[in-house]
């Protein structure tokens, strides 16, 4: 699983590269993969309305409803094979009549 790092690190290292520093130079001190910066870099920038596509709150928002959606999903499963269970336990087939 991918690290996660603070929104105030990120900013910070966000930050560093807009001032000047390459961002080799910056992964390297901080211990981070350029790609990582890269990303970063990217999704700021589809943040702030200068490049096209899903902002981060979109994102989170999306994240939310594929983790719900799965959810529900494995609820609606197990209540299927209760209903199959409790279904072959209540109603025996061909059973015994009433007496009279």
């Amino acid at each position: 699983m991918p690290r996660s790092y603070p929104p105030e690190f990120r900013r910070k290292v966000l930050d560093l590269v807009a001032s000047g520093r390459k961002v080799a130079e910056v992964a390297q001190l901080l211990g981070i993969s350029d790609q990582t910066i890269y990303v970063w870099r990217r999704q700021h920038l589809i943040d702030t309305g200068q490049l096209p596509g899903t902002n981060s709150s979109e994102l989170s928002e999306l994240a939310a409803a594929r983790k719900r959606i799965a959810e529900l999903e494995a609820e609606l499963a197990i209540h299927r094979r209760a209903a199959e269970l409790l279904g072959e336990v209540t109603s025996p087939k061909g059973g015994s009549k009433p007496s009279a």
